[in-house]
């Protein structure tokens, strides 16, 4: 009886971590897409990209289309109410969405373009770094973007992915000695590298593609490569034109767009 009852408290305690229940989805929220207005909602990274297709998109159509980017719990409620559109800046982050999102499922769940992890320096890279080996170097500081458990983040187990990725223990131990922060969010991330006056980042390319004067890029070697896509969900119940903006996104035209930002299909 004793086993039984530690094995129900157990279950109590566990249930809700194992679900990742992050408690933003509410059955108390109306839903109601059809405004008129196309309506994505997603993790920043992928954001600055598409309000550039966007923009394209608003100029050729006249439609409207609203980009809404950022931390979950910045967005979650409305999105709940109106997306047309969600997107995952991993396979990692949009399962986890589907979890509060109820209106979107996995089979409409889409890859519509991949990029590969970077190491993000500072702009004119002071410490010289070429490549995955010099982060292992006494005294580097370095930044990872790590969800913890706690944040949905496409940065979650990427640097044990590329210090692992040679099979080498001595990797990982080599590099996680350098890291000095755990940020929560690519965001948060980029607030701390600048705060910290760190020497790395693992991040993607679109960060320094878009703030130039902070960071530059150095790209991985391949055998250390690891790339992550970006997918969309488009809501049964979205506006009937949003399904035609995600063909837009997807066209040689938007292509070429997206690879500003290191975006490539």
């Amino acid at each position: 009886m004793r086993l039984a009852a530690l094995l129900i408290v157990g279950m109590a305690i566990a249930t809700p971590a194992s679900a990742q229940d992050t408690g933003l989805y509410d059955t108390s929220i109306a839903r109601d897409a059809k405004d008129g207005v196309i309506k994505l909602y997603g993790a920043g990274g992928p954001h600055t990209a598409f309000q550039k297709v966007a923009d394209e998109w608003q100029k050729q159509t006249g439609e409207t289309v609203e980009i809404i980017a950022g931390p979950e719990k910045t967005w979650s409620e409305r999105a709940q109410a109106d997306a047309d559109i969600i997107w995952g800046t991993s396979e990692q982050s949009m399962t986890a969405f589907l979890e509060t999102y109820k209106t979107f499922s996995s089979d409409q769940v889409d890859p519509i373009y991949i990029r590969p992890a970077i190491i993000a320096v500072k702009t004119g890279n002071p410490k010289q770094i070429s490549g995955f080996e010099d982060l292992l170097e006494d005294g580097i500081k370095i930044v990872v973007t790590e969800g913890a458990g706690v944040s949905n983040t496409s940065g979650t187990g990427v640097w044990e992915d590329i210090a692992g990725r040679l099979g080498k223990l001595e990797d990982i131990r080599a590099f996680r000695e350098n890291i000095v922060a755990f940020e929560p969010g690519s965001g948060a991330s980029f607030k701390t590298f600048k705060e910290m006056d760190a020497d790395a980042w693992i991040t993607w390319p679109n960060w320094p593609a878009t703030n130039p004067d902070v960071l530059e890029a150095v790209e991985l070697s391949r055998d250390r490569q690891i790339w992550r896509d970006v997918n969309v969900a488009l809501a049964p119940d979205a506006d009937p034109q949003a399904k035609a903006f995600l063909d837009y996104l997807i066209t040689e035209e938007a292509q070429a767009i997206m690879k500003t930002e290191g975006w490539i299909r």
